[in-house]
């Protein structure tokens, strides 16, 4: 054998090798979630397979006993053909009862590991930083956590099955030799042919699974774009283009799953025929036999029903080894994403009552090479008010973020009330911190669960909207707060989802409010009238990135951003003898006018 040649087959089998450990330990951890249910499956299985055997054997004794006197002289008992009719219908029926145990608890089995690993993935999405949901698709994250897991349960499907086939293959075995060797001779040549098709198929079906499994999340990801852009795709006439790239991420996919598709229409054949070909095998070898007086009519009749018995949990055993590859691509998928680090933030320190001060020193924040900020310092007072303002690109939404606590930084420290970020857990840190955004998201509920989240009382939810300025309006909706708003909002104005945001940040009664130009759709006076509420009825430190210079004028403190770096902080006044700063703030106003 060429030395090239032997690497690669080394190499498949190596592969072969690696792909049973990784289905052993998808199995395992399904084994170790519900043992009892598998148990029981299992026990179900058993039955099947014990009453099939000894239902072959009952057979070839009432064609042996019954039958071929029957024919030979008519001399049987009524009361024999009656008992063995009994025994044939009680194996039947326990044959019956075995399926539908394995089946019943085998599919509790497999659905709560479906239930438990999709629990699991969820909560893992919900604990990652949010620079992970950053760096992924969400169709990708949706392929994930709906068709990854169930097909990486399929291979829970005919696990007992598949192996109580192990079962009946050895008493399968045992009882040709019984009957004869030559008569065993033919399942020996049988079941190890079906062990070679496995290998065949496992070492080759992997990779193009794997391409399947990516091409599926290829295209998730690709109609939530175009669905979750549907605004822009219509504006810019561009649903030819979406047209194309849903079309050439189909085609990918087709084109793997065919290649999938080849490499089964051979194997599932090839299972088919094998128990066929051993039974066509069987009858003539058999019929040689009996001729000779070397085995009985009932003998050959047993070994053709044993035949018989190995077409369908072979075929089920094929389906298992089918599903293997994709189960096992399937849930390394999810594996990855699952060894994602989360923020593991349990520090015990707590946060003192009342507004807390924002104290920030050498802060950075990046992304892979690029800094995006650089060595900030910050201080804004308790119960303070500071304006955030820089051109756009400065950095000004990651600060906020990073206040928030919803970005690691690269170096330097955030602080509140003097307690670091780290220090207190990201439950307790984000009940103290609000932030309401300028792409306010709502979601497709009534006005009440959007503000309220399912936890504030009719009061707290009143009040935010009366601060927010948003009660007007939600008052002449039909419904009024009950008022059912569409995907993220869009049944509402832009000015008027800003408002319902900001109350829902409001309602929390939080020690630090963090607006990210939450309120640049709003009306300029409304605007006013909103940051006056603020200060009139709540009692909190608010940071607000500042794009109006009437939003400016109502800031204690002003800090300007530029660059990812603080060029100056100050009172507004004193921040106009900067020439940079000046022009800036110029720029808004003739844009406001």
């Amino acid at each position: 054998m060429p030395l090239c040649r032997y690497g690669s087959v080394m190499h498949a089998i190596r592969s072969d090798e690696h792909m049973w450990r990784r289905g052993g330990r998808l199995i395992m951890r399904s084994l170790r979630l519900h043992p009892s249910m598998h148990a029981t499956a299992m026990f179900g299985a058993l039955m099947y397979v014990g009453a099939s055997i000894g239902g072959a054997v009952v057979l070839g004794r009432v064609t042996d006993d019954l039958v071929v006197p029957a024919f030979a002289d008519g001399s049987v008992d009524r009361s024999d053909i009656w008992a063995m009719m009994a025994i044939v219908v009680g194996i039947s029926f326990v044959r019956g009862a075995g399926v539908v145990v394995r089946r019943w608890f085998l599919s509790l089995a497999e659905n709560r590991t479906q239930r438990d690993w999709r629990r699991d993935l969820v909560w893992h999405y919900l604990d990652v930083p949010l620079r992970f949901h950053r760096e992924r698709p969400t169709g990708e994250l949706l392929a994930h956590a709906d068709l990854d897991l169930t097909t990486a349960t399929m291979v829970l499907k005919p696990l007992a099955f598949s192996a109580s086939v192990v079962v009946l293959v050895v008493a399968a075995t045992v009882t040709l030799v019984i009957i004869h060797p030559l008569v065993a001779l033919v399942g020996v040549v049988l079941f190890p042919t079906l062990v070679v098709l496995s290998q065949i198929y496992t070492s080759r079906v992997e990779e193009p699974a794997a391409r399947a499994q990516q091409g599926v999340g290829d295209v998730s990801a690709v109609a939530h774009e175009s669905f979750e852009g549907a605004l822009v795709v219509k504006t810019l006439g561009r649903e030819e283009a979406e047209i194309e790239r849903m079309r050439a991420a189909s085609a990918r996919l087709r084109d793997e799953r065919l290649v999938v598709g080849r490499i089964r229409a051979f194997f599932e054949p090839s299972i088919d025929a094998l128990p066929h070909a051993g039974t066509i095998a069987l009858l003539l070898l058999g019929s040689w036999l009996v001729s000779r007086g070397s085995a009985t009519p009932g003998d050959l009749v047993l070994a053709a029903i044993i035949f018989g018995l190995l077409a369908t949990p072979l075929r089920v055993f094929g389906f298992f080894l089918e599903e293997l590859p994709r189960s096992v691509v399937a849930l390394d998928r999810v594996d990855r994403v699952m060894a994602t680090d989360v923020e593991n933030r349990a520090g015990a320190r707590s946060l003192p009552d009342g507004p807390l001060a924002i104290r920030v020193r050498g802060l950075g924040v990046a992304y892979g090479d690029n800094n995006v900020l650089t060595d900030i310092d910050i201080d804004v007072p308790a119960g303070g008010v500071a304006a955030l303002v820089g051109p756009t690109g400065s950095g000004k939404s990651t600060l906020m973020e990073a206040i928030a606590g919803l970005l690691d930084p690269s170096s330097g420290s955030v602080e509140l009330g003097r307690v670091a970020v780290d220090d207190v857990s990201a439950k307790e840190w984000s009940a103290a911190v609000a932030i309401a955004f300028q792409e306010s998201f709502l979601f497709t509920d009534s006005i009440d669960q959007n503000v309220g989240l399912g936890v504030r009382s009719d009061a707290e939810i009143a009040e935010a909207l009366a601060i927010a300025r948003a009660d007007t309006f939600v008052a002449d909706l039909p419904d009024g707060r009950s008022t059912v708003v569409g995907e993220r909002g869009t049944t509402l104005s832009g000015g008027q989802r800003q408002r319902v945001a900001l109350a829902r940040a409001l309602a929390r009664k939080p020690k630090v409010l963090l607006l990210d130009d939450a309120t640049s759709a709003v009306d300029p006076l409304v605007e006013a009238e909103i940051l006056a509420g603020l200060r009139r009825s709540l009692d909190m430190t608010v940071m607000v990135v500042a794009h109006r210079i009437s939003t400016i004028l109502l800031a204690d403190s002003v800090v300007y951003l530029d660059e990812g770096r603080v060029v100056a902080t100050g009172t507004h006044r004193e921040l106009l003898e900067r020439d940079d700063y000046r022009a800036l703030v110029t720029a808004y106003e003739q844009r406001d006018a």
